[in-house]
């Protein structure tokens, strides 16, 4: 089984640095390359085919949440990777634009090197990141705004045991609680999800629970 591939992309070297040290000794996980901004991103993405970007925000030329928007839009298709926000506070203002934009969630740079590693293959499986606090930031920021019309069309290609499932997601529940609650195996359940991710035209978790709050079903 190959390694897990990732990209650095941050505009300070020490960061860079710092990363690649954590992840050499991983056997399981290969650093294939590195950028300093948005756009040289983009270009390594094309090059290198990674699994996993860590993505710094505040970069010269173009901005990490651009750069997520642009890696998430569909343009590469399946071999898009997943995108983890990489940010000094939890409470980074940017970080609800970049789930938005299809992150899968995001990193503290000081986070320890065990968790670093768990994070990247957390997302490679389907997984999302989302602290305590980053998941109230988000709650109270589709509270202030109205819900948009759900989407029904797709709601409806969904079976009833989907349906189930997918709430369950969307209120945080993990694949061993949603299993326990419905009495199905866990890989019956990852295969729901499998099934919830393709109808409903969404990544992982992170954009389940954004599609739920923004369709008013949560």
């Amino acid at each position: 089984m190959r390694p897990i591939r990732i990209l650095i992309v941050d505009d300070q070297p020490l960061v860079r640095q710092g990363l690649q040290a954590v992840f050499a000794p991983i056997d399981d996980i290969e650093v294939v390359g590195e950028a300093t901004n948005g756009v040289e991103a983009l270009e390594r993405v094309r090059r290198t085919g990674p699994d996993v970007v860590l993505m710094d925000v505040n970069m010269p030329r173009m901005t990490g949440l651009e750069a997520t928007r642009k890696l998430c839009s569909g343009e590469f298709g399946d071999s898009a990777p997943k995108i983890i926000i990489l940010t000094m506070y939890d409470h980074d203002e940017y970080v609800f634009d970049a789930l938005r934009a299809g992150a899968s969630g995001f990193l503290l740079k000081d986070a320890p090197s065990h968790q670093l590693a768990d994070a990247v293959r957390e997302v490679v499986c389907g997984g999302a990141l989302l602290s305590s606090s980053v998941t109230r930031q988000l709650i109270r920021e589709f509270v202030r705004r109205p819900a948009l019309p759900s989407s029904t069309t797709e709601l409806k290609s969904l079976t009833c045991r989907e349906l189930d499932v997918f709430r369950l997601l969307a209120q945080g529940y993990g694949n061993a609680d949603i299993a326990e609650k419905l009495h199905l195996g866990e890989s019956t359940i990852k295969s729901h999800i499998q099934h919830l991710y393709r109808k409903l035209g969404v990544r992982d978790r992170v954009q389940v629970v954004i599609y739920a709050y923004e369709n008013g079903l949560v």
